[in-house]
């Protein structure tokens, strides 16, 4: 089957908050680009209910809701969104090539990932069947809804002991569920929950499954030890065993951390390669924020624009 191959100044891959900011601007600048979504179409959004911490919607608005939004306005402005997967690239050679779904080829001037980042979960159907009704990824997004009640956070390293004590300003408990007889995370983290009063951790426990028909009332412990199994009550669980950034296809030729995030110049979105760019959760794991996304979104297509004009100029 021959590749259908199409040529173009600006390549946006990922569609959440960073992507579709990134085309906004870089549409509103004239530079015409096309926009893949990846395998989940707005990105990490979609599967979170109520969204109530982005400026401008004073009264919240559902993730999905949002996320069409932004669609519509980087549509507005000429950009045009096409439903692919990026499945291999070659960064080696100018134009970029890029391939989507293995038959589309794609020949960039500039790219920019924005490919973000999907949150690690346990497996169970329950976590599963109950995500936006009680269980969630993220204690700075969610937390607010549960202020005054008892909930449990599963995990052992920085960000969940961070996500504790967020916890823990609103909730009226928080249960933190270790799987070992230590925690892996900083010495001055560890202190942190170990001496908040609102904190129980409930040491060599694992998540049997969580309770609850159509909103989180419960969850079953496991006792690793003791093989003892118990019930707590709570109307939040909230999961921090670690982001997993989608940046697999672009490994040979990206710069990356240990953990797979896109290292960028700092002060802007450049990476290693002339002309790839790199914003939203893909290359951000501290914040991972949808306005902080956004933000970086812009930043990309400005670095964009001016890489353009000066390679243009010479």
């Amino acid at each position: 089957m021959s590749q259908e191959i199409e040529r173009v100044k600006v390549l946006i891959i990922g569609s959440g908050p960073a992507g579709y900011t990134a085309a906004i601007y870089a549409s509103r600048a004239g530079l015409n680009p096309i926009l893949y979504t990846g395998g989940q179409p707005g990105g990490q959004l979609t599967i979170t209910t109520d969204v109530e911490n982005y400026p401008g919607y004073p009264d919240g608005i559902m993730g999905p809701e949002m996320m069409e939004d932004f669609r519509k306005q980087a549509e507005r402005f000429g950009t045009k969104v096409r439903y692919g997967m990026v499945t291999d690239v070659d960064f080696s050679v100018k134009p970029h090539v890029v391939t989507v779904d293995d038959q589309v080829k794609v020949l960039a001037d500039t790219v920019i990932i924005s490919t973000g980042a999907s949150a690690k979960w346990l497996g169970l159907e329950s976590e599963n069947r109950l995500n936006g009704k009680g269980v969630s990824a993220c204690a700075v997004c969610d937390g607010f809804f549960f202020r005054g009640q008892e909930v449990a956070i599963v995990g052992a390293g920085d960000t969940a002991c961070e996500e504790a004590s967020y916890l823990a300003n609103i909730c009226s408990k928080v249960y933190m569920l270790v799987r070992r007889g230590e925690m892996r995370a900083s010495q001055i983290m560890q202190k942190r929950v170990m001496n908040n009063p609102k904190i129980e951790i409930l040491w060599n426990t694992e998540t049997d499954e969580i309770l609850g028909e159509d909103e989180v009332t419960g969850v079953r412990i496991l006792d690793n030890i003791t093989g003892e199994k118990r019930e707590i009550k709570i109307s939040g669980f909230f999961v921090a065993i670690g982001h997993q950034p989608n940046t697999e296809v672009f490994k040979k030729f990206i710069h990356m951390d240990d953990a797979g995030y896109i290292k960028t110049i700092p002060g802007s979105t450049r990476t290693n390669v002339e002309g790839v760019f790199a914003c939203g959760d893909a290359q951000d794991n501290i914040y991972r924020q949808a306005v902080t996304a956004a933000g970086t979104g812009c930043m990309a297509a400005l670095d964009a624009e001016r890489y353009l004009a000066e390679t243009e100029n010479h």
